[in-house]
């Protein structure tokens, strides 16, 4: 990775399953920025809760979570390292 990049993680939140198609491709789209990806189905509540762990420049990370967070059922927060 470029030396002025960020290491951040990205928690995602679908609410609804319908919208795991579209976020897959919009983290494909990035996905030489995924340093890894972790996710927990919550069957007790039919949501699921997903990290990406990211090493991108800081307007790469805005991009991916903006486009993420538009999409209907998914919610995003980003949290960035201070390294």
């Amino acid at each position: 990775m470029e030396e002025n990049t960020r290491i951040a993680i990205a928690a995602v939140i679908v609410e609804d399953p319908d919208a795991v198609e579209e976020m897959n491709g919009v983290l494909h789209e990035y996905s030489v920025y995924i340093i890894g990806r972790m996710g927990i189905p919550y069957r007790k509540k039919n949501i699921s809760l997903i990290s990406v762990a990211l090493d991108a420049p800081s307007e790469i990370i805005s991009a991916l979570t903006g486009k993420l967070g538009r999409i209907k059922g998914i919610t995003v927060k980003t949290a960035y390292s201070k390294v």
